[in-house]
């Protein structure tokens, strides 16, 4: 599903028409009026602005096109969810603009990428985070969340753990009374940014009952399968017994979801846990000053952290071959950015994705301020 917003609004905004007469002096050049907050209303802006990528930021951009589109109605802007991997592809072969991706590029990608940005660079932000939820579908088990160590864990998504009364699950449970159910792991069936981070955690938390490497491409043959986050809701919605991993802002009614073992304790997922393991991992060691990426703690052991966890980042180039197209993604990645795009993500009835910080905004803001013309 393409999610397409603009040339909806035919009412002037103040902050526009304030502006008009500038724009009338200045002839075809762009100006901006700047709230503060990266929600700013630009002014001159028009034209066609396509993005696409991870499907995990499809509800939190259904929200920022809505107040993007708001601001500038004549801005034409879209973005297609069909997953990191293709969206990564898109952008490189110029069919996009901008995109969302859950993994971060790699050295090859990087190369292409400069060839498509006439020179410059990708630019890596990380405007999107969120926890991955492990959800089940067991409606007759009563807990709000089954406590289950990282081990269990990869062992289960391993094969190697096959029903629901399995002891191992029963330790970390006490009380709960488990089905004799066998347990239907459910994966990403196309390359996928979320399936990358969940293996990532997987490789790092759960010792040797996890012999895989990170990776978009799910690495165990013989498990149900879906394409894209909808598929995998999907799937597991549709048989008792399944279990997967998918962005926590698509978790659904109809299923439950695993509180982790980080140290002594079992945490579910919620912005602030999301927020905390963010906040306890460094700089990837090849991060720049337009690509902003960050080396996840998985196997923290820090109280109150939740290490299953989603870092997606908008991608755009750091240079454009029109003005057009600079301004407007500049705006868009602003708008994104600023107070009131992450509020707007961090609604639950949008998205509930955890907001970045003042630190990291100012960072994100100075990287957008360098995206220019060739």
């Amino acid at each position: 599903m393409t999610v397409k917003l603009g040339n909806r609004r035919t009412a002037s905004l103040a902050a526009i028409g304030a502006l008009s007469l500038v724009l009338t002096a200045c002839g075809s050049g762009v100006a901006t009026e700047d709230s503060g907050d990266g929600g700013a209303a630009a002014a001159g802006l028009s034209g066609e602005l396509p993005g696409a990528g991870a499907s995990s930021q499809e509800n939190a951009m259904n929200g920022w096109l809505a107040g993007f589109t708001e601001a500038n109605p004549d801005v034409n802007v879209s973005y297609d969810p069909t997953g990191s991997g293709t969206g990564r592809e898109q952008f490189i072969n110029g069919a996009v603009l901008f995109g969302g991706t859950d993994s971060t590029f790699d050295e090859e990608e990087l190369a292409a990428g400069s060839e498509r940005c006439f020179g410059g660079e990708v630019v890596e932000l990380p405007l999107y985070i969120s926890p991955i939820a492990v959800a089940y579908n067991l409606p007759r088990v009563g807990a709000e969340h089954l406590n289950l160590e990282p081990e269990t864990l990869a062992a289960i998504f391993n094969g190697d753990i096959a029903r629901w009364d399995d002891p191992a699950i029963a330790a970390t449970n006490e009380g709960v009374e488990l089905p004799d159910l066998p347990i239907v792991p459910v994966n990403r069936s196309d390359d996928s940014g979320t399936t990358e981070n969940f293996t990532e955690y997987l490789a790092a938390a759960g010792g040797d009952a996890w012999p895989h490497e990170a990776s978009e491409t799910w690495p165990v043959t013989g498990t149900q399968s879906g394409a894209q986050t909808a598929g995998v809701v999907s799937t597991i919605e549709a048989a008792e017994g399944t279990i997967g991993y998918l962005d926590a802002s698509q978790v659904t009614d109809v299923m439950g979801t695993v509180a982790v073992g980080v140290g002594d304790e079992f945490v579910p997922f919620s912005p602030e846990a999301a927020a905390a393991v963010v906040d306890a991992s460094p700089a990837a060691e090849d991060a720049s000053d337009l690509r902003l990426t960050i080396d996840l703690a998985r196997d923290t052991q820090e109280s109150g952290a939740y290490p299953i966890v989603l870092v997606s980042y908008s991608m755009a180039c750091s240079t454009y071959d029109n003005e057009q197209d600079a301004e407007n993604v500049k705006a868009l990645l602003s708008y994104i950015a600023g107070e009131e795009g992450q509020q707007r993500a961090a609604d639950p009835s949008v998205a509930g994705s955890a907001p970045i910080s003042d630190q990291l905004r100012e960072r994100v803001m100075a990287a957008i301020e360098q995206i220019t013309v060739a």
